[in-house]
C-alpha cells in the first residue's frame, strides 16, 4: 500500500513527461511536413561569423573568434555574480561592497588591457 502511494506521487511527473514528449514529436513532425525546403544562394551563404555554412569543421580560423567568446564568457559571469550581490548588498555591508569593487576592478583592468592590445579591433 505504501509503495503504491509512493508511485502515485510521481504520476503527475510521468504524465508531464509523456505530454511533453508527445508535443515535441508532433511539433518536429509538423515542421518537417509543413516547412519549405528550397535553399537559395543567400540561405547557404556565409553569415555573421564569415565562414561557409557547409565546410570542413576542422579548418583554421582567426584567434579573434576565441577572444570574443572568452570576453563574452567573462562578462556574462560578471553579470551572474552581480545579481546575487546586488540582492544581498544590504546584508553583506561594506565588506561585500569592497570585495565586489575589487572584483569589478580586476575585470576592468583586464578589459582595458585587451582593448589596448587590439583584441577588440575587427579588421
Amino acid at each position: 500500500m505504501a509503495n503504491e502511494d509512493f508511485l502515485l506521487d510521481y504520476l503527475p511527473i510521468l504524465v508531464f513527461l509523456i505530454i511533453a514528449s508527445g508535443l515535441s514529436v508532433v511539433m518536429i513532425a509538423a515542421s518537417l511536413l509543413a516547412g519549405k525546403r528550397n535553399p537559395d544562394k543567400n540561405k547557404l551563404a556565409a553569415y555573421e561569423c564569415g565562414f561557409d555554412a557547409f565546410d570542413d569543421a576542422r579548418s583554421r580560423f582567426d584567434v579573434r573568434f576565441y577572444l570574443v567568446a572568452i570576453l563574452f564568457i567573462i562578462f556574462d559571469l560578471e553579470i551572474a555574480f552581480l545579481f546575487p550581490w546586488a540582492i544581498t548588498l544590504g546584508d553583506i555591508g561594506l565588506y561585500g561592497f569592497v570585495s565586489m569593487m575589487i572584483f569589478l576592478g580586476v575585470l576592468t583592468v583586464g578589459f582595458i588591457y585587451e582593448w589596448n592590445k587590439g583584441a577588440l579591433d575587427w579588421e
